[in-house]
């Protein structure tokens, strides 16, 4: 029996990589297929350092990964800056590795060359300001923000990286700094838990001009209270993913489930699974995703280092391959690359 959930669970990095070591070895599937990668991480704090010799190391496994797009972690905020400011700290720490990845000196994949940020919409109309600074200091990188919304009254919330209140989207000061974004050509990466999932869907059908990208799926709870009926909680999931997917501007990233919250319990394998168990455990979700946005509004995600808890980089991939094993050329142009690439403008 798996122990209580606690979202803070996450191995320490050497106790990771020691795990992750285990792995069986993987050739990658279709390794001529073009990738980009439109969700990991990049940090050096007390989660371990994931820096761009890291990252790269797990794209090494053989997979045709072109670029890559880094999302904020609350990573490098500036020390001394007022609060509404602090947030240009990491982008301007991430600019600085995209800007080491275009030299080409690292190799082909060019590593962050997407930037989402972060900014406090709580600053209503004010908010501008601080979008307008993060521009010019990722000299154009910068695509959209990341503003996460995840809450549960059960003991599952109580494990959020950032606690936010409950139905912050429908404040009016939040949304006045929510509607800043389209007009500057910024994108939105809504993150929250599936129950939340109508919060995103009034979102985008209150800002039809603004692009939203659901991440990992919808946020699907599979632990604490939501573990004791999954089949319930798979179709309260599932209602909820189509009826969003009627927004013709939400695009859905398709991976994150190697996180806790989904409750797969794969960090409490001996060995880290095989991509052929990554693609029987994660295919209803995908699949109920891809059918309801369509090829051209989904794309594939790494969200490494996060992911790295469940599973490596190389298998990661090999099961999104399998699962797409009966699609199209024309299809897996978009689910691995093309979708990413028009949305986050990134020419391949």
């Amino acid at each position: 029996m798996a122990p209580p959930f606690n979202g803070n669970s996450h191995r320490h990095s050497i106790a990771l990589n020691r795990w992750i070591a285990r792995a069986r070895t993987e050739q990658a599937l279709e390794p001529d297929l073009p990738i980009i990668d439109p969700h990991h991480h990049l940090w050096d704090d007390d989660r371990g350092p994931y820096l761009l010799p890291h990252i790269l190391a797990d794209i090494g496994g053989g997979h045709n990964v072109k670029a890559t797009v880094f999302i904020e972690c609350r990573t490098h905020y500036r020390a001394g800056a007022t609060d509404a400011e602090r947030p240009l700290g990491e982008v301007e720490f991430v600019n600085g590795i995209s800007a080491m990845s275009a030299s080409g000196g690292y190799g082909p994949t060019r590593v962050a060359a997407a930037i989402v940020g972060h900014a406090d919409l709580r600053l209503g109309e004010g908010v501008r300001d601080v979008l307008e600074k993060q521009i010019a200091l990722t000299g154009g990188r910068m695509r959209g923000i990341r503003w996460s919304i995840p809450y549960d009254a059960s003991d599952v919330g109580k494990h959020v990286s950032r606690f936010v209140e409950e139905g912050i989207s429908k404040d009016a000061t939040w949304r006045a700094g929510f509607a800043q974004l389209a007009k500057l050509g910024l994108t939105f990466e809504g993150w929250c838990y599936h129950p939340q999932l109508s919060e995103i869907t009034a979102l985008a059908r209150a800002f039809p001009e603004t692009t939203i990208i659901l991440n990992h799926v919808g946020g699907y709870l599979g632990v604490g209270p939501y573990s004791q009926n999954t089949s319930e909680e798979f179709q309260r999931w599932k209602r909820s993913i189509q009826e969003l997917a009627t927004c013709p501007n939400v695009v859905v990233k398709l991976g994150g489930l190697g996180m806790l919250i989904f409750g797969f319990d794969l960090h409490l394998r001996a060995d880290p699974p095989s991509s052929e168990l990554l693609a029987e455990t994660w295919r209803p979700f995908l699949e109920t995703c891809i059918e309801a946005f369509g090829v051209d509004r989904g794309m594939y995600e790494s969200n490494f280092p996060v992911d790295k808890q469940s599973c490596d980089y190389t298998a990661c991939w090999n099961a999104f391959k399998r699962i797409s094993a009966g699609a199209s050329d024309s299809e897996k142009a978009a689910l691995f690359a093309g979708t990413a690439a028009r949305v986050y403008r990134i020419a391949i």
